[in-house]
Parts: structure tokens; sequence; C-alpha cells
């Protein structure tokens, strides 16, 4: 059944779509644009909302994405280099927001100037919309700033009727591409236009295939496509209440609409906030006059890249498809032909596509991504933007256009997205674990993924939300899928080539996926699928190799990845560049090596809390807890004390010659006792204690609200003799190494101080005590006692603070916390609310807070060093592996940050793209 349909005439009221410019458009590679950095036409001319291009000239160029959109940009300068590119004219994006201020409708005088643009495309190819003998036809073609591949809306053939088609068809001598023309312009009305269920239309079009005994739409003769034209004109009256428009003015204006509707559509929206796209002033819509690639043999269409967006190497890579429209490539409709064998069937064509991408990479200077059509031998260039691609072609393609000098070192920077280099050390499948290979498709986006297989985008994220890894089957993807393909670890199509929907849009998110796997065989509805004969059931097992193309039953082991020489090249330029330094977030001496091969210059945070769980410790942790006196709780403590120092020994020695900052104690004691009656039993017999003694001190130890209990300094306060033990523990460790000749560098850092009086006691605390072990020991060491600043007070005072401190660390998960007043571990009830109603543009917790958190930082940083000149400050709460957050910790003078070991290449790359992008 259809989905209810709303009138065109009745938009739904959706707020305007614009606002402030963003500020990663100009770094995402996605939005690179013409290196000529003269003025735009568009300065001189505000109020121009229709602009030309095509026949040798363009009212506009390729610097003008914000007015123009990504793909009328990328028109307007191919016609400026005199290559082959239909007639045409672009609506500029700002028509896109009055359309939306206007209640969803276009401007009253809007249409004049298109008529306009329409007589000049009618007299530069001798054709008319609407009439014959000669009849102009035209696709509707959306088109924003940042490239957003299949999230809005494009409608082929506009101006077809029965007069048109007829005329066409006698022109031609093709009767039966007039005729298919004819029913893709139905069939994309209905769905784009009149939003209607396409299914049925499908359905008609599968009858008629099989009644022909094939599979191939090409197959069908003109007689066979003139009786699915008066098949979808009926089911188009019946779904849509009316008939189809045969008006070539009503269909234009109709198609123009839906497009500038398509940008708030649930799938676009979806993909901007997955992508963090802001900022945009709508889509842009392009009007272009038809070139057909379903004319025969003679004729097709394809989507190419200048270099494989995969795996980076240089490379001519696409597909393309005989006796076709565009959209048959991307849907994956029919499995496409390498772009290769093009040469083969059509070669002069194929030597003018291989000129054209050669001169579009090097005035671009970038990967591009295009889109063509040959017309009976003739190409014709319908798209030009900058290539989507995956991280490891990200990496490689800058390295190698800085040894071809094509772009500077600084350059090959800014392209590669930080957040795309965590996904380059993600595990790989192991080569030698055993594979059990069901299936193989083409491999459309490398990497390694196992899930349970769900069968529809709603399954996807609904069993993403309960914390299940998925693997999304489809027979193709559609824009409308954009939520499960985020939600899965993988994607895996049945149908479509390497540049299918499917393909591009996993690249461009960095997820797995196996495209025309034909060997998948699924029944529309059911949840499962066949492959080989086997059966392959909803929430099964399966893993997906990106880089083979293999399906593989069950889950496979993985590997630790290996960064190629491209990614170490990068980071070796980004530390040439960056002021920040890095440090990671570390308590082993695992994790502490593996940041260091990371490239982390030290430890920024070393959680103390964690080394108390292993089972060795925490019955004197426990003893300690329960003990009524001092002199209990220090001997429970003397029992720790050696395992304490251990731990140190070995952090600060994979960190020789680094600094470590070592925090105290933080979590409530709650923490650490049982809460159950069974584990608080277990807990007073290993104690020798009665088991009530256990129950009520739990009691005691709960509190309503432990983020702000007693945690923290104030557990120091309370309980000196916890934190003199640690320190001892590290004074004893550095004195241990310092005699094995080793650098030990401790930063000791109390945390949760809100009061500078709060600091004072525990601050020389442990400097009596680092003084008085190294003294007995008879070594020398430096070390640092400082504070973390989480608590707003001590933001505001950190004047005063710094007289004590010899450091600042910003946790600013907690300083987050207490700024809004938000709960981390609740925030989730209302916190989705907030994103998707734009009451907040990001998630606090992932995303430093600038304009409040952030104000606190710079006033801590200032008072701070004006109190003690030289104060090291640093980050090391989550933040510090945010490219953003990163971004402003430089521009707010910190000297690092500290992130988790896996996020230390990301921090390198943003905190030197920081410095690029204030010179």
């Amino acid at each position: 059944m259809a989905k209810a349909v709303r009138s065109p005439g009745k938009k739904k009221r959706v707020a305007s779509p614009r606002a402030a410019t963003s500020p990663r458009a100009a770094t995402s590679p996605g939005a690179a644009s013409s290196p000529r950095a003269a003025s735009s036409p568009a300065a001189a001319e505000p109020a121009r909302r229709v602009w030309a291009f095509g026949d040798g000239r363009a009212d506009g160029d390729g610097r003008m994405k914000e007015i123009l959109g990504g793909k009328g940009a990328g028109l307007a300068e191919m016609s400026k280099l005199g290559m082959p590119v239909p007639p045409g004219f672009t609506i500029a994006t700002t028509v896109c927001g009055q359309y939306w201020d206007g209640g969803g409708k276009l401007p009253a005088d809007l249409w004049p100037e298109v008529e306009r643009h329409l007589a000049r495309v009618e007299k530069a190819l001798g054709r008319s919309f609407g009439k014959g003998p000669k009849p102009l036809l035209v696709s509707v073609r959306s088109g924003a700033a940042s490239s957003m591949p299949g999230m809005m809306d494009t409608v082929l053939n506009v101006g077809l009727n029965d007069a048109t088609r007829a005329a066409l068809a006698a022109e031609t001598r093709n009767p039966r591409m007039a005729w298919d023309s004819h029913r893709r312009l139905i069939h994309m009305f209905a769905r784009v236009v009149m939003e209607l269920d396409v299914r049925e239309f499908d359905r008609a079009l599968d009858l008629m295939k099989q009644r022909r005994r094939t599979t191939a739409d090409t197959d069908l003769t003109a007689a066979d496509l003139e009786e699915l034209v008066g098949t979808f004109r009926e089911i188009f009256h019946a779904r849509a209440g009316r008939p189809f428009p045969d008006d070539p003015r009503e269909q234009l204006r109709l198609a123009v609409e839906a497009v500038f509707r398509s940008w708030n559509g649930d799938r676009a929206r979806k993909y901007r906030e997955i992508h963090r796209i802001t900022g945009l002033l709508g889509t842009a819509v392009n009007v272009q006059a038809m070139v057909f690639g379903n004319m025969g043999d003679t004729s097709a269409t394809g989507v190419c890249f200048t270099r494989d967006p995969s795996t980076g190497e240089n490379v001519f890579y696409g597909e393309f498809l005989v006796n076709a429209q565009g959209e048959d490539v991307v849907a994956g409709i029919r499995t496409p032909l390498p772009i290769a064998r093009m040469k083969k069937v059509m070669p002069k064509p194929y030597a003018d596509l291989v000129r054209v991408k050669d001169l579009l990479e090097r005035h671009f200077g970038d990967v591009q991504d295009m889109e063509f059509t040959v017309q009976d031998g003739k190409l014709w260039m319908l798209q030009t933007r900058t290539g989507k691609r995956t991280a490891e072609a990200a990496v490689r393609i800058a390295s190698e256009m800085v040894d071809e000098k094509r772009i500077s070192k600084e350059t090959a920077l800014l392209r590669v997205d930080p957040a795309m280099i965590d996904r380059l050390l993600h595990p790989t499948f192991d080569r030698k674990a055993r594979r059990d290979v069901m299936a193989k498709g083409l491999p459309a986006s490398p990497g390694a993924a196992s899930g349970r297989v769900v069968f529809t985008a709603e399954d996807a994220e609904a069993w993403r939300k309960r914390g299940e890894k998925v693997i999304l089957v489809r027979d193709e993807t559609s824009p409308e899928d954009i939520g499960g393909m985020h939600a899965a670890e993988g994607i895996l199509t049945a149908r479509g080539g390497m540049t299918s929907h499917a393909a591009v849009v996993a690249r461009g998110m960095g997820k797995c996926c196996v495209v025309g796997c034909s060997a998948v065989a699924m029944e529309h509805g059911a949840k499962e699928m066949l492959v080989a004969g086997r059966k392959v059931a909803e929430g099964d097992w399966v893993s997906i190799d990106g880089s083979t193309g293999e399906v593989m039953w069950g889950q496979v082991a993985t590997a630790q990845a290996k960064p190629s020489r491209h990614f170490e090249r990068l980071l070796e330029w980004a530390d040439e560049v960056r002021r920040l330094r890095v440090r990671a977030n570390a308590e082993t001496p695992l994790d502490s090596r593996v940041a260091r091969g990371f490239g982390a210059e030290g430890i920024g945070l070393c959680r103390t809390e964690h080394m108390f769980f292993d089972e060795r410790r925490i019955v004197a942790v426990r003893e300690m807890i329960l003990a009524e006196d001092k002199a209990g709780r220090e001997r429970a403590l003397a029992k720790l004390l050696p395992y304490q120092r251990e731990d140190f020994v070995e952090i600060l020695a994979s960190m020789d010659g680094l600094p470590v900052t070592v925090r105290l104690l933080d979590p409530p004691l709650h923490e650490f006792v049982p809460n159950t009656e069974k584990a608080q039993q277990e807990c007073a017999e290993a104690l020798g204690v009665d088991a009530a003694k256990v129950r009520r001190r739990v009691q005691q130890l709960h509190e309503m609200n432990p983020m702000m209990g007693h945690r923290g300094c104030r557990l120091g306060i309370s309980y000196p003799e916890i934190y003199e033990m640690q320190v001892r523990a590290i004074a004893q460790a550095v004195a241990a190494l310092r005699k094995k000749r080793k650098d030990p560098r401790p930063e000791i850092m109390i945390p949760l101080v809100g009061h500078v009086n709060e600091l004072v006691p525990l601050a020389d605390m442990t400097r009596r005590v680092m003084d008085a072990e190294l003294a007995a020991a008879g070594v020398r060491a430096e070390y640092k006692v400082g504070t973390m600043i989480e608590v707003p007070r001590a933001a505001l005072t950190a004047g005063r603070i710094a007289e004590c401190a010899e450091f600042f660390s910003f946790g600013t998960n907690d300083l987050t916390q207490m700024t809004f007043g938000f709960s981390r571990d609740d925030v989730n009830a209302f916190l989705p609310d907030y994103l998707s109603q734009k009451v907040l543009a990001d998630d606090p917790f992932q995303t430093l807070d600038q304009e409040g958190v952030g104000q606190l930082v710079r006033m801590a940083v200032a008072s701070g060093r004006a109190a003690r000149p030289g104060l090291k400050v640093g980050i090391c709460g989550e933040h510090g592996g945010d490219p953003r957050s990163v971004e402003f910790c430089h521009g707010a003078g910190l000297d690092y940050v500290s992130c988790s070991p896996y996020r230390v290449p990301v921090a390198r790359l943003a905190a030197a793209q920081a410095v690029l992008k204030s010179r």
C-alpha cells in the first residue's frame, strides 16, 4: 500500500534551514573548492537567484558552492573550462530558504526568471520545452554546498507527455527509448514529487520482465514499455488521487518544489546530523537539458573517480552501463561494468573521458567524483565534485599528491578529517583465523565487520539501541536507509556496483561494505535470506570483509591494524606543525606502551582507582573501608602499598623520560564495596567479620548524589592516610627507577578541588612525603604537584589555586556535568530531544561546550598564569580526542591534550590543523 500522500500544494511547515556558516566546511574532504582565490561573482550580484551554465559559458564558477551548491558550482566551472556540459541553469540555495520561509511555496516572482533561462536553453539547442518537433526534456537535480550523495531528490525526463514522447520517438527514430524515458518519469515523479510508495510500480515492472522471461530492463521492447506506461498511469492515478500531470511546466514546477522539499526530508536531515553538516543555506536546484544514455548500444551512463576512493591508488576508477540512465548506476538496479571495459566498448568517448578526468583533477587539485552520459557516441559531463573516500584512501591520496607536487604538506594535513584517522586503527580480520566463506561480492568499502543480520534500516537502528552489533543486508540500499546504515557495523547488498548508493555512502561513513553479492537471495518482507542454498535468519551472526568482498558465517577473529607508511608520514608532518603536546589516558603498562607507540608524549591521566579492583587488592581495600579507626585503615593500606608501588614502577618505566600525571583516588568508597547480599556475605567471610557489619557500612556509604558527594580531595581531607599511601608508593617507585638510571617524571594530581583550602593541606602532605621518601632512598628526582580543575568554583578562583598548584588539568567530563547541571549517567533520558530539537548543537560530553565550559577554561588559564607564570595546563577529559575540542584547546593556550591511546593520532592531526587554520 502507498503511504499517506501529502499534496504538493500543502507542505508541512518546517523551520528555515538557514544558519550560521559552519566552521568545518572549509576542511572537510567534501567541501574542497577551486584553488582560484579571486572574489566570486556572487558578491557583485547578491540578489540574483538563477544562474546559467553550459554551452561554453556560465554566470557563476566553482567557488560559489554556498550559492550554487556543489553540483551547480561544478557544472559552472566545467562550462568555463570548455567541457561538454548540457546547458541549463541553477536556482540558488537562497531560494530554498525563501521556499521554507514562505510556508513551502516558491517566491511569486521566481518563475519569470526560470522561464527566461529555460528560453535560453531552448535557443541554444534549437528545441522547445513542451512541444515538438524537437522537444526539450530536462532533469531536475538537487545540490547543496556540502556533498550529500543520494540524500535529496532528482527527477529525470521532465517535459514528457504523449505529444512530446511521440515527437521524441520520431526525431530519434527510437520509440523504445522514448517509451523507456516516459515510464522512468512517471516512476520518479510518483516517488519524489508525490511521495508515493513505489513498490507497486516496481512489482508491475518485475511482472512484465517475468512475462518476457528476462531479468534485464533492456530486454523489454517498445511495445512492452508502452504497456508499462499505461499501467504506471493507472497506478499513479489510483495512489495519488489525480492523473499524472501532462503539462510540462506543471511537471517542472512540482519537481523544483520537490527538490527544495527534500532538503528537510528525514534522510537529508539524518545525513547532516550524522556528518555534522551545519550552516548551509539549503539546496540549490539544477535544471539541465537531458542527454540520453538509453538510446541503445552507442549510449551509456556512468560514475567515475579520478582515483580509487577505497584504497587511494592512482588509477581511473568507476563503472558504467550501456543503454541506461544515470539512476540505474547509483541505485544498483543493474550491476555495472568496470570503467576500464569502456575503452573497448566505446573507445572515443572513453579517451575523451580520460582527458576530462585528468584536467579536472589538475584544476581542482583533488580527487573528483564525476557523472557522465554518452549519447550516440558523444560524451557529456553531468557532474564533478570532490570525491568522498575512505580513511585509508584519504591518507594515501594526500601523501602521494605531495610527492606529485600537486599540493603542499600543509594542504595535505588539512585534507584528512582527523575523525577518519581513528578508523585506520580499528582491528582487521586475522589472516590466520578460520574463514567459513559463504559468498563473495564486490569489496566496496574496506574494513572488517561482524554482527547479527537484520534486513531493514529500522531494525538496524532498533537493535543498535539495545546494544547489538548488526550487519544490514538489503537487495540494494536507498537514501531512506541512511539511519540504519549509520547504525550498522557493516552493509551487505545483493545488487549494485562499486559506485552504487551503498558503496558511496558507506565509504563516506567509513563503514565496511560488500555490494553486488549475487549469491544472496531474499524474499520481499521475509526476515531471512538464502545464500548458496543455506538459510540465514535475522539475528544470525555473519562477518563481511570490505577489502576482499568475502561474506562469512559467524564471527571471525580480528587482529590489530597496521598503519601504512602514508599514515606514519602524515603524522610526522603533523608533528612538525603542531604546538599542542598530546598525551594519553592510561593506567596499565599495556595501555602505556600502546599510547607511546601511537606517539603519545606522556600520560595525562592515570586513574589509580582502576588498580584497586584487582582480586589481590580488593580485599585489602575493603578491609580499609571497614576499619573503625585510623590505625586499622593504615594496617590495610600497608598491604596495598607494595601493589601500588609495583603499578607505578611499570607505568613510569613505560613512559621513561615523559611526564605521567597520576590522579590520586577519586571515586567514592561505596564503589569498592559489594551491593548484593551474597557478595556481602562473601566479603565478610574473606575479612573474618560479621556480615551485618558489612551491610551497615554499605548503608553508611550510600549517597543520594555520589557525583557531588564524598569523593576526590574530600576523601583525602577525611582520610589523609589513603592519599599518603599512594604518594609514598609513587615516591618509592621513582626512587627504584632512579637507581636503575631511569628518568621517571611524575605529576601528582589532587582531584575535585573547589577551594584552595582543600588543596593546601593535601599538597603540603604530598610534597612532605615525596621529599622524605626520596631523601631516605638517597636519590633526587623532579616531580610536580597540581590539581584537576573540574568544579566551576575552581575555575573561577584559579588564581588562588595556582599559588599552590604547579599545574592544572581540566577534567572536562565533570566540569561539563557541574556547569550544565547534567548527570552524565542520566542525560540520555533527554539529550536526544535536545539534539533533535536543536536546543544543543552537539552532545556536550563529546564536543566541548565552548560558550559555557570553554569560558570557564579560558578564565582559569588566564587567572592561573597571572598568579603563576609558566603554569602548565592540559585537558584530560574525553574531549581530549575530539578534533573540534582540540582546536579549542589550541586557541585557549593549553599546553597539551590527553585522550585514550587509540585517539592519540587523531589528536596529533587535529592539533596540527588547529595551527594551520589559525594562520
